[in-house]
C-alpha cells in the first residue's frame, strides 16, 4: 500500500469535496487526483526526482505523481542554488533506495551538514495515523499551510488531511499575516495550522486582538520544529482559550513521535505529550530520547556510515536531552549540540531565552557561548528589543528567574536573530561566527 492508495479512494467517495485550496481557486479530490494521473504521464517512473517546491497545486501534482509512479520525490526548497540542486541531484541519480521509500527530505542543516532523509511509504501513513489520533483532524478540518514543503512540519500535514478526505489551504508563509487571516475567513467551520514558535511570538505581538477574533473558528493549532517560550504559550492560551493547543516531538529522521495540548490549564513549558499509536520512547542512561516505531526513517541517502550512528535497531537515537515524567509524558531538555558548559555547569540556551523573552521589552533572542579570561566561557545574550532596556535591566530580570550561573555575563542588541527558512535559529551560524 502506498500513500497515494487515500487520495485515490478520497476521489471515489468524495468526487466534490474540495481538497486544495490555494489563493482564489481549489480543486475537488475528483480534480486532484486526475491532475495527479496527468502529471504522472510526464514523470519518470522507478528513481529519485529531484525538484523545487513550491506553494500551490503544481507542488501537490508532483508529490503525489511521483509516488504513483513509483518514484521517490526529493523536494529542495525552492531558492536552492543551481549548484546545490545539481548537488543533491548528483546524490541522488543511482542511488539504490530500500524497497518502499517514498521521499527523500534533506535537513536545514542547522547544527551540520545537510542530509537526506529517506522515508517510506509506511513511515508517511504511521506519521499520518499518529496526527489524527494525536490531535484530531477529521472530515470537516480545513488545515492551513504556511511553511515549504520540504520540511517535515508542512509536509507531514497532508498525511492525516488526505487520509481523512479533508481540505488543506496553502499559504506561501507568514511574510504577509494578512494571507493567514485571509485564510481563515474562507467558509470552512474547523480550522487548524501549524505555526512555528517564532511566527506565534509575530502574531502575539502585532496581531494578538485580530487572532483572538478568529478563536471560535480556530480547532487547534499545532507547534514544533523549535522550543517555545513558556510566555508565548501562556499568551496563546489567554488569546485562543477554547483551541487545543499542541506542541510536538517531531524530526525528520524520527518522524510524529508524541504531542502535547498545552492548553490544559497546566501549560506545562517543555512538554511534549505521550508517544502515539505508532511510536515509542526510550531514555537512554545518558538522558538522551531514542525513539522506535514505524514513523523512523529508513537511512540517510548514500551515507551508510553516519546512518549506523544514529540508527541501530529500529531505534533512532536522537541529539536530544529528556525524561519521562510521572504521568508518562516526554518532557524535553535541551540538545546535546545546544548545551553550553560554563564555570562546570552546563547549560540549556533554550532555558535562558525562553526567561529572557518573557521580559516584555525583549522580541527575540538567542543565548550562545562566548570566551572569557577566568571561565574560558560564558553565556552570551544576543537580543532585539522593541523599546530601551538596559543590559543591566535583562541582567537582573532573568537573575530574579534563574540560577546565578545561567544568568549571561555578555549582552548584545541586534537588529534581528538569524533563523533558517522554517523559523529555527540558526545556531550554526552564531557558533561560525562567534
Amino acid at each position: 500500500m502506498i500513500f497515494e492508495d487515500f487520495l485515490r479512494g478520497n476521489a471515489e467517495r468524495y468526487p466534490d469535496k474540495t481538497a486544495v485550496v490555494c489563493g482564489n481557486k481549489s480543486l475537488t479530490y475528483s480534480q486532484l487526483w486526475q491532475g495527479v494521473l496527468d502529471k504522472s504521464a510526464t514523470l519518470p517512473k522507478g528513481r529519485a526526482v529531484v525538484f523545487r517546491v513550491s506553494q500551490d497545486f503544481e507542488f501537490m501534482f508532483t508529490y503525489f505523481a511521483l509516488h504513483v509512479n513509483g518514484s521517490v520525490a526529493v523536494p529542495l526548497e525552492k531558492d536552492v542554488p543551481e549548484e546545490g540542486f545539481n548537488e543533491v541531484a548528483s546524490l541522488v541519480s543511482d542511488l539504490k533506495t530500500p524497497e518502499g521509500t517514498a521521499d527523500i527530505l534533506f535537513t536545514t542543516g542547522t547544527t551540520g551538514k545537510k542530509k537526506g532523509v529517506m522515508i517510506s511509504h509506511r513511515a508517511i501513513i504511521a506519521d499520518g495515523e499518529n496526527l489524527i489520533e494525536g490531535q484530531g483532524f477529521t472530515h470537516d478540518t480545513a488545515f492551513v499551510i504556511t511553511g515549504p514543503f520540504n520540511h517535515i512540519a508542512s509536509l507531514s500535514k497532508i498525511y492525516p488531511i488526505v487520509i481523512k478526505g479533508a481540505t488543506l489551504i496553502i499559504t506561501e508563509g507568514m511574510k504577509n499575516v494578512n494571507d493567514f487571516f485571509a485564510a481563515l475567513d474562507m467558509p470552512f467551520a474547523r480550522f487548524a495550522t501549524f505555526l512555528v514558535p517564532s511566527a506565534i511570538r509575530i502574531l502575539l505581538q502585532f496581531s494578538g486582538e485580530k487572532l483572538r477574533r478568529y478563536a471560535s473558528k480556530i480547532d487547534f493549532i499545532e507547534t514544533g520544529a523549535a522550543p517555545i517560550s513558556h510566555s508565548d504559550m501562556q499568551k496563546l492560551c489567554e488569546t485562543l482559550p477554547q483551541a487545543r493547543l499542541y506542541n510536538t516531538y517531531a524530526s525528520t529522521e524520527t518522524g510524529i513521535i508524541s504531542t502535547y495540548n498545552f492548553n490544559d490549564l497546566r501549560c506545562l513549558e517543555g512538554c511534549l505529550g505521550r508517544p502515539m499509536s505508532h511510536s515509542k520512547i526510550i531514555i537512554t542512561p545518558d538522558g538522551l530520547i531514542s525513539c522506535q516505531g514505524d514513523t523512523i526513517m529508513s537511512g540517510y541517502a548514500g551515507d551508510d556510515e553516519l546512518t549506523a550512528k544514529v540508527l541501530k535497531n529500529n531505534t533512532i537515537y536522537t541529539s536530544d536531552f529528556g525524561l519521562i515524567d510521572e504521568d508518562g509524558m516526554l518532557r524535553l531538555k535541551g540538545r546535546v549540540d545546544d548545551v553550553i558548559n560554563t564555570g562546570g555547569f552546563k547549560v540549556a540556551p533554550t532555558e535562558v531565552e525562553s526567561v529572557a523573552l518573557s521580559m516584555p521589552q525583549i522580541t527575540d533572542c538567542i543565548c550562545v557561548a562566548a570566551p572569557h579570561p577566568i571561565l574560558s566561557t560564558a553565556l552570551k545574550l544576543i537580543y532585539v528589543a522593541s523599546t530601551n532596556v538596559t543590559k543591566k535591566e535583562i541582567a537582573l530580570y532573568i537573575k530574579s528567574k534563574l540560577e546565578s550561573f545561567k544568568v549571561p555575563v555578555f549582552y548584545e542588541q541586534a537588529d534581528k536573530i538569524q533563523r533558517t527558512y522554517n523559523g529555527k535559529i540558526d545556531r550554526k551560524f552564531y557558533r561560525q561566527n562567534q
